[in-house]
């Protein structure tokens, strides 16, 4: 995996991530840094690239960990940066979940439903084609043009910046529809 791909797919969100936690801009820079060189010396090390960004925020914590005991802060401060979540990442794609929700009421009933039963509600194209009653093939485009109108009108309104691997890096609004 080439560094410099990953240093352009992380790094502003690594940087935010950093600078959230700490508020000397140099300290901050020094860390991404930190971080990238251990990316680089260990990449190979890493078997599943399905796990690069849970990995990549692994080791930034880790590094702000090892800032908080070389700068010798209190226990309590270093006890709750110990005990970050692994979720603690940023997660921009609840913002675009929320975007969503609105927009989703946009679309034409039949659409509507689908996108809802299947990416919200996590039900099965198979169980959702029972559940309309249509068939599986019919059940699968609605879902498709579904998710392309939905596309079409996410695009508009936001601003979705992904990786290659289709993480959200960035996102925000450029204007509302009336409903969100």
């Amino acid at each position: 995996m080439d560094i410099s791909v990953i240093w352009n797919d992380y790094y502003p969100q690594l940087k935010r991530f950093v600078s959230n936690r700490i508020t000397n801009q140099a300290d901050v820079e020094d860390i991404v840094q930190q971080v990238f060189i251990k990316i680089n010396d260990h990449i190979d090390d890493l078997k599943d690239d399905q796990k690069l960004t849970s990995w990549i925020y692994q080791i930034a914590r880790n590094s702000m960990v090892d800032y908080f005991r070389k700068e010798k802060w209190n226990d309590e401060l270093l006890d709750q940066q110990q005990t970050m979540d692994e979720y603690d990442e940023p997660d921009l794609a609840q913002e675009v979940i929320a975007c969503f929700e609105s927009v989703i009421q946009q679309l034409p009933e039949k659409y509507k439903v689908a996108l809802e039963l299947s990416m919200l509600k996590g039900m099965s194209q198979k169980e959702m084609s029972e559940r309309l009653g249509i068939s599986y093939s019919g059940t699968k485009s609605r879902v498709q043009r579904g998710r392309e109108m939905l596309k079409e009108l996410l695009t508009g309104c936001c601003h979705i910046e992904s990786d290659h691997y289709g993480n959200i890096i960035d996102f925000h609004i450029k204007w509302r529809y009336p409903s969100c």
